[in-house]
């Protein structure tokens, strides 16, 4: 409560709009027939009604958020979250700590294998669960089978934090001493390093074809999403655990009938990335099919997988981890991969 205390004696809050909207209800604003994946509304926090707040002196700028039990504030020294039953405080060690079903968790994910610019390292070829998401698009057929992996999330990971707290805090490798500083982060720990790497690579230059983005909330995750498809009448998609005892087990999958193009020739992905609150990168191509997938194993697991199929990969690395698992080299054929449970498809709806 001190420290509270001193923050609201550093920064003079004012309301700008008792009516802004929350996460989830820019979502019905915006897109009112399209429906909300469990996962997407896994990593909100519960009715935000967000304020803003004005920049005082040189101190920087502080947004506070508040709803009933809610409290989110955003100054100097760091970003906390209050909410009923949920503590979260990445502004004194990354962490998340919440009485909704969420495990404690800190700030962890292996490398991305979902920027194609980028050799696989022989530690990603052993150890990344993603190695078995890869395939060729003749391989999408019933009766074909797969070792797979799906780690199921259950919304264990950073939730979003709202628009304006977000537009807040810096979010760029030109800033990263002031983000350490406000999240109370040695330049040495893994955390930092996680980090870097997720603002390094939010800032790589795109491909050919395709426009990045890397949204810090839902609202810029929409907005982008809806500027690059043109349309607000849209479909969500994020692969469903259906069933499993043990859903982080590797398995023998089939493909079962029912197999379904829900996109082609573009889309919006959105792949989430390791940061102390919810960050995706997204980015939009003009030469793929997104596909759902139902597959079943012989133990009764069952997944409804959303893949994407890449047309085009000429000008992918030509060690990625994709050519060093399937033996194909790039644009020689299109190359696919299931999407984790926490990455998303946007597509317009057909």
């Amino acid at each position: 409560m001190a420290r509270l205390a001193l923050l609201l004696s550093a920064f003079l809050l004012v309301q700008v709009s008792s009516a802004a909207l929350s996460p989830s209800s820019y979502w019905k604003h915006v897109m009112p027939d399209t429906r909300m994946p469990d996962v997407v509304r896994a990593f909100l926090y519960p009715d935000l009604v967000e304020k803003q707040a004005t920049e005082v002196g040189a101190e920087g700028k502080e947004v506070v958020v508040n709803a009933p039990g809610t409290h989110v504030i955003v100054g100097r020294p760091g970003v906390r979250v209050h909410a009923p039953g949920t503590y979260v405080n990445v502004g004194h060690g990354v962490g998340v700590y919440s009485g909704h079903g969420r495990k404690p968790v800190v700030v962890r994910a292996p490398y991305g294998p979902f920027l194609y610019n980028y050799a696989a390292s022989e530690d990603q070829l052993k150890y990344d669960p993603n190695v078995a998401l890869f395939f060729l698009e003749k391989d999408l057929h019933q009766g074909k089978k797969m070792n797979l992996q799906f780690v199921r999330t259950d919304g264990a990971g950073p939730a979003f934090v709202p628009r304006a707290v977000a537009d807040a805090t810096p979010f760029s490798t030109a800033k990263f001493p002031d983000i350490l500083h406000r999240f109370s982060l040695s330049p040495n720990s893994k955390e930092a390093s996680l980090m870097k790497r997720t603002l390094q690579e939010c800032e790589e230059p795109a491909n050919k074809g395709e426009t990045r983005y890397c949204a810090t909330s839902l609202e810029s995750m929409i907005d982008f999403s809806v500027s690059q498809l043109g349309t607000r009448h849209l479909q969500v998609l994020a692969t469903e655990v259906e069933k499993g005892d043990n859903p982080q087990k590797r398995r023998t999958y089939s493909v079962l009938g029912g197999v379904e193009l829900v996109a082609t020739p573009t889309s919006v992905v959105c792949h989430n990335q390791p940061y102390p609150y919810a960050v995706f990168y997204c980015h939009k191509t003009t030469a793929s099919r997104a596909y759902v997938v139902p597959l079943g194993a012989d133990d009764g697991s069952k997944v409804n997988a959303v893949a994407v199929c890449h047309l085009d990969t000429s000008t992918w690395n030509p060690k990625h981890l994709a050519f060093r698992v399937l033996g194909v080299k790039p644009g020689s054929v299109p190359v696919c991969h299931f999407l984790p449970q926490d990455h998303l498809v946007w597509a317009p709806v057909n």
